[in-house]
């Protein structure tokens, strides 16, 4: 189904939502909790819920006594690696309470341009779906190379939606809303909703989150947005503290028209 408005969002038959590293990780893990009762609270409904976790690498950094991101493709690998398992157990162990099981999907850019394995994610995840199971998705860092990488889990969420066919694709990070300009700037006005094929002329966006654990920015989740509505897909962005408010299909965040 096409949902047209934000209101639709409860009625929605599958949605994807995407967390930032910012949003989970660090002095933030404690959002996990609020996160699950969300998607909790949308899957007891009996919405598909899909959920595009980053963080591996952030969750993972403590574990390896890094006080920064690192820089090179190894490293990145052993905290990924680390944190990844790290992740999925808090998501687990939060899960617990609903009577939620997760099942972990791991992929790579390789794998949704490759026909038989995009075909293989697609059949797992439908069966996941089916079997009730509450599909979490990040990208394989540990296989994963700079040259193949999603580049940010924005588009990884996008692409994920269009392999799915949902219906709404919520993309979470630590700002309500996209806005004119960085929103710590004078002048920033909230964007409200963009037309199918609004072209945001005039909109200055900034780069990676304030806690400088993630890849991706406001302009990421324009270009994941964009790519999602064309294949169908309503888009909501917004902060991972409304996102109760927003599967619940409050007014909030910015909101992009589908095809």
């Amino acid at each position: 189904m096409t949902i047209h408005q934000r209101s639709g969002i409860p009625t929605a038959r599958r949605i994807v939502v995407k967390v930032g590293s910012s949003s989970i990780s660090g002095d933030n893990a404690g959002q996990i909790t609020a996160l699950v009762e969300a998607l909790a609270e949308a899957h007891a409904r009996g919405t598909e819920v899909i959920l595009v976790s980053s963080g591996a690498i952030a969750t993972g950094m403590p574990y390896l006594r890094l006080d920064a991101r690192p820089s090179d493709l190894a490293t990145q690998q052993a905290a990924a690696a680390v944190g990844q398992n790290v992740l999925i157990y808090r998501y687990q162990d939060s899960l617990d309470r609903f009577g939620i099981v997760a099942g972990q999907v791991l992929l790579t850019a390789g794998d949704l341009e490759n026909p038989s394995h995009r075909s293989n994610a697609q059949r797992a995840m439908e069966r996941l779906l089916g079997l009730r199971i509450l599909p979490i998705v990040n990208e394989n860092d540990t296989v994963a190379t700079h040259e193949i990488r999603f580049g940010d889990n924005d588009r990884l969420a996008a692409l994920v939606s269009v392999l799915v066919a949902a219906d709404v694709l919520v993309l979470l990070s630590d700002v309500d809303a996209l806005y004119t300009r960085p929103p710590h700037e004078a002048g920033a006005e909230r964007i409200e909703e963009v037309p199918f094929g609004d072209t945001l002329s005039g909109v200055t966006f900034g780069d990676i989150g304030s806690a400088g654990v993630g890849t991706g920015g406001a302009g990421t989740k324009v270009s994941a947005a964009r790519l999602a509505a064309e294949a169908g897909t309503s888009v909501l962005v917004t902060s991972t503290t409304n996102v109760a408010s927003a599967l619940r299909g409050e007014h909030l965040g910015t909101w992009f028209q589908p095809a």
